[in-house]
Formats: structure tokens, C-alpha cells, sequence
């Protein structure tokens, strides 16, 4: 099919997918992957996935990790109490441990283990937090530090894929690698707050001096891409880089209008492109080979995030009941899970049947978290 009619096709399957999930009561990106696998290989075989339609889907990646920098609140993440960040800790530890041991007891590559063990450890903060909204239970105590949680393990998340991305193209794993992988991380992250702040800030004021239509948002994106390849130089993943582009953006007086013009920009091409791609490469035939451990690597999703976030909550104080409406919490899985599931692929980790496991993994949370949150605010 030509490449302009598969991408008029995965735009309509995302949104006409995506608005069916959302009448369901599901997030609309799982609609969107399921419709991939439907357009895809698996099924239907009408999309091809060629080099146009990939780098699109890869942009979808940086401009995704751009938007969550850009929605993060600074102040707000500084605020986070020990609690919040204790249990997201736990949370990220207790998963990624049981993931990787689950995945070597299964006969999977040391590598392969640690992917999927990565896979485990973000939770979607989307998902969460229009569930939570919709029982009205967000501005809670313990909603509240859902919410928190979240933000830090989504960015440990981020971290942990920057190690693993570095230690598989470094070809070995060694806790001196580790340890120089962090401090690249550190380092990374420190010039670009101490240089890379006063010079964004400068370039949009420039760019605000242009008058050219839209210079402003194209110069945002520009800084996304730049801050995306710095990161490559330092060996780490470029969406990394996109993420402090848009934390450091986020914290300029021209942020409300660019998060406005990217959101548009992404949600309108990019983002579902990478989404539905995402279901496009999924070959739903494996799972006949990989079932018995898609299913026990979903339930060490679940149960891993219920014990380590719910041990948490009990060493800070929450009560068991509250605790494990924490855990419970956190268990859906979407963004960041699909993204280091995609980037595992595309790094050679991932076989097509391994990086169904992840897929299926994040389709199971996603579905069976409405239901367990009930379950546990119904307690109270």
C-alpha cells in the first residue's frame, strides 16, 4: 500500500479505535493498539510499516517523552514527600527483580531479562488518574500520592531505559558499567539544567522576536530534537533527552502555549502513529509459543506492583486497606512500558514473540485495573 494511504488508515484506525476504548472506559491508546494489530501482519495485513511510516512512529516516541516533560510541575515534583517517593522506589525495585528472575527462570538471555524487567517498572499516569477522577477519589490522601508516585517512577523508569539502552550497546553487564552509566545520566542531566536552562529560555524569547508563523512551537520542537541527539552523544536514549527538553521548556513563561501547539502537532500524527505501530509489529500468532509466560509475566506486573508499593505505604504510615488501594493503583501500564518494549525491539533484544510478552502484559493491566480499583475503594 502506498505510504500515504497507510498513514490515512493508521490515523483513522487510531482515533475510531481509540474513541471506541474511551466509550468502554478504557484509555483510548489501547484501542489504538489493538486496532495496529488488526491493520497489521497479524490480521488484516494491510499496513506494510515501511522507513516513512517508522520514523514518524519514532518521532512519536520523542515527542511523547517531550510532552511529558513539559506537563511535569517542577515545583510540584520537588514537593513530593518521602512517602510518595518511598513507595515509588518499591514499586519500581519490586517488579523489575521479580520480572528479571521470572524471565532467566524461563530460559530468556540475561539482556532479554533485564528489558523485561524494565518493561515492569512505570506506571501510566493517564490511566490512573482518569480512574481515580472518575471515582472522585484523586484529591485523597492516598490518590494524591498515586498521583505522586507515579510522576517519580515514570522518571526512574526513563532512567532504568537509559541503562539498559547503554549497557546493551556497551555489550556487557557489570556493576562498574552501572555505576558509569548513572553518572552519565547525572552528568547528562546536570549540564543540561546548568547550561541547557539559560539557553532555552533565550532561544524562545529569540524565536518570539520572529515574526513568522508558529517560530515559537517550531523552535520548541527544534530544542526536543537537539536536546534528543545531545542525549545520543552520551550514549544514553534519546528520548531521555527529549524529556529534560521538555522539563526545561516547561519551566519557561511560553510553556502553556507550546505544550497547546505540541499536543495538537503530536496527538494528531505522530503520537498515534507510534502507538498503532506498535500493534502493527505485534504478531498475536506467537502467543500460541509465548502464552504460558505472557500470562505469569502479567501477573508478576500486577502482584509486583501491589507488594512494593503496597510494603511502601505500610512503612509510611498508610493503613493496609489504603495501602494496597495504592498498589492497586499503580499497576496499569501503557507508555513507558510500550516504549521500552518497542525500543527493546528495535535495539535486537526483542524477537517479534518476546516483545508480544510486554504487549500483551500492558493490555492485561490496562483492562483488569478499572475493575481491581473498585474492588479496593469499594473497602472502604
Amino acid at each position: 500500500m502506498d505510504v500515504f494511504l497507510e498513514l490515512a488508515l493508521i490515523l483513522i484506525v487510531a482515533k475510531l479505535f481509540g474513541y471506541l476504548t474511551l466509550r468502554f472506559g478504557f484509555p483510548a491508546a489501547l484501542g489504538q493498539l489493538l486496532g495496529g494489530i488488526l491493520i497489521g501482519p497479524s490480521l488484516l495485513s494491510l499496513v506494510a510499516y515501511d522507513e516513512s511510516v517508522k520514523l514518524i512512529a519514532e518521532l512519536g516516541v520523542v515527542m511523547l517523552l517531550f510532552l511529558a516533560g513539559l506537563e511535569t510541575n517542577i515545583e510540584e515534583f520537588k514537593s513530593v514527600g518521602v512517602p510518595a517517593f518511598l513507595i515509588a522506589v518499591l514499586g519500581v525495585v519490586t517488579p523489575f527483580i521479580l520480572g528479571y528472575i521470572g524471565a532467566l527462570a524461563w530460559g530468556y538471555s540475561n539482556i532479554q531479562a533485564l528489558f523485561l524487567g524494565g518493561v515492569l517498572t512505570a506506571t501510566s499516569v493517564g490511566l490512573t488518574t482518569s480512574i481515580l477522577m472518575e471515582m472522585k477519589k484523586l484529591g485523597t490522601r492516598v490518590g494524591t500520592t498515586i498521583l505522586a508516585a507515579a510522576v517519580v517512577d515514570d522518571v526512574l523508569g526513563i532512567i532504568i531505559l537509559t541503562v539498559l539502552v547503554a549497557m546493551n550497546t556497551k555489550g556487557s553487564v557489570y556493576p562498574m558499567d552501572v555505576l558509569i552509566i548513572l553518572g552519565e545520566v547525572g552528568l547528562f542531566f546536570l549540564l543540561g539544567i546548568i547550561l541547557g536552562s539559560p539557553a532555552v529560555k533565550e532561544a524562545l524569547k529569540i524565536s518570539e522576536r520572529i515574526n513568522v508563523p508558529e517560530t515559537l512551537t517550531a523552535s520548541a520542537i527544534a530544542i526536543m530534537l537537539i536536546f534528543a541527539y545531545i542525549a545520543e552523544q552520551f550514549q544514553l536514549a534519546g528520548i531521555t533527552g527529549a524529556y529534560l527538553a521538555g522539563l526545561l521548556v516547561g519551566g519557561s513563561s511560553e510553556a502553556r502555549e507550546i505544550t497547546r501547539k505540541t499536543l495538537t502537532i503530536g496527538y494528531s500524527l505522530f503520537i498515534p502513529v507510534f502507538i498503532v505501530s506498535i500493534g502493527v509489529e505485534t504478531n498475536v500468532w506467537v502467543f500460541e509459543h509465548v502464552g504460558a509466560f505472557a500470562l505469569v509475566y502479567a501477573i508478576i506486573a500486577i502482584v509486583g506492583k501491589i507488594v512494593g508499593c503496597g510494603i511502601g505505604g505500610l512503612i509510611s504510615g498508610f493503613k493496609a486497606g489504603e495501602s494496597i488501594q495504592i498498589g492497586v493503583g499503580m499497576i496499569p501500564r501503557m507508555e513507558v512500558a510500550l516504549i521500552i518494549a518497542n525500543i527493546g525491539l528495535s535495539e535486537g533484544v526483542f524477537d517479534r514473540g518476546t516483545f508480544s510478552i510486554p504487549v500483551s502484559m500492558v493490555m492485561i493491566t490496562t483492562l483488569i485495573t478499572p475493575f481491581l480499583l473498585k474492588w479496593a475503594f469499594s473497602r472502604d
